[in-house]
């Protein structure tokens, strides 16, 4: 229920359709879900905008309380969401190096001082080429 739904194997698509037949309000709520992913999907701001209205709607109205909450929520950060689409931008770079500091940290284990952790940090998410010795450049 995670995977785009163009991305499902044949065996996750028989799944997904057993969940439709068995569990309605389950199917209902992974619609939703793949109705808000639509949004950030959308070629134009103003194309995003009515998406996400009817989003809106259709969360507020679903009698899931998961859904109305998160539903409240969107509503709640919706300019920035329309923003966010029109300029094309995401979290996605900050996760990224979050990422990155996450396996520095776990490389560096054992290090004596935060300050060796720091620079392996800095160094890892920088653009910063260092001149080895002994090393062609």
């Amino acid at each position: 229920m995670l995977k785009n739904p163009e991305d499902l194997t044949e065996g996750q698509a028989r799944t997904l359709a057993a969940i439709e037949r068995e569990s309605p309000r389950l199917w209902r709520a992974y619609n939703i879900k793949e109705r808000f992913r639509d949004v950030f999907k959308s070629p134009d701001p103003a194309t995003a905008r009515t998406r996400l209205d009817a989003w809106l709607s259709w969360a507020s109205r679903c009698r899931i309380p998961e859904m109305v909450e998160a539903g409240r929520k969107v509503r709640r950060r919706r300019d920035a969401i329309l923003r966010a689409v029109e300029l094309g931008i995401s979290n996605a770079r900050v996760e990224a190096i979050n990422n990155k500091i996450k396996v520095t940290q776990r490389m560096a284990y054992g290090f004596r001082n935060v300050d060796s952790l720091i620079a392996l940090v800095m160094l890892r998410c920088s653009d910063l080429e260092v001149a080895l010795p002994g090393r062609a450049a």
